[in-house]
């Protein structure tokens, strides 16, 4: 796994800066003066995130799979990918997909993460959890 880094914005103003890791999976961001964690189990299926008190904020599971989960202040938001031949991960609900994580282009490292409903903070690590999960499946291909 190699270190990147991503600026991230809101509403066209600059909000945190996504920092991985350079051995490890996972990586952290700083939000309103705040830090957080970013950590993943040994395989990439699960990742927590976690304030600088140590305290758990979400937590992604089955991540790499068709299907996947984050919990967050008492919600499931569900996850899937698009399609079997693309990477874009899509926020679903009942009615369908209501957002999306993807990439700009095949060839460039935009992100465009559109997720209704989610805190900031939980969109920016569903947005790093996404970007760590490509980085690996491109270090593996």
């Amino acid at each position: 796994m190699w270190r990147s880094r991503h600026a991230i914005s809101a509403d066209g103003h600059p909000v945190a800066t996504w920092d991985s890791r350079f051995w490890r999976t996972g990586g952290q961001f700083v939000l309103d003066g705040r830090r957080f964690q970013v950590d993943a189990n040994m395989w990439g299926t699960r990742y927590t995130l976690t304030g600088a008190d140590g305290t758990m904020v979400a937590a992604a599971d089955r991540v790499g799979r068709k299907h996947w989960t984050v919990e967050a202040a008492g919600q499931t938001y569900r996850f899937q990918r698009r399609s079997l031949w693309s990477n874009d991960q899509e926020l679903h609900t009942e009615q369908g997909p209501v957002g999306s994580v993807r990439r700009t282009s095949m060839w460039g490292g935009d992100v465009v993460a559109d997720l209704p409903g989610l805190p900031l903070p939980v969109q920016i690590f569903v947005l790093g959890v996404v970007i760590t999960m490509w980085d690996a499946q491109a270090a593996a291909g």
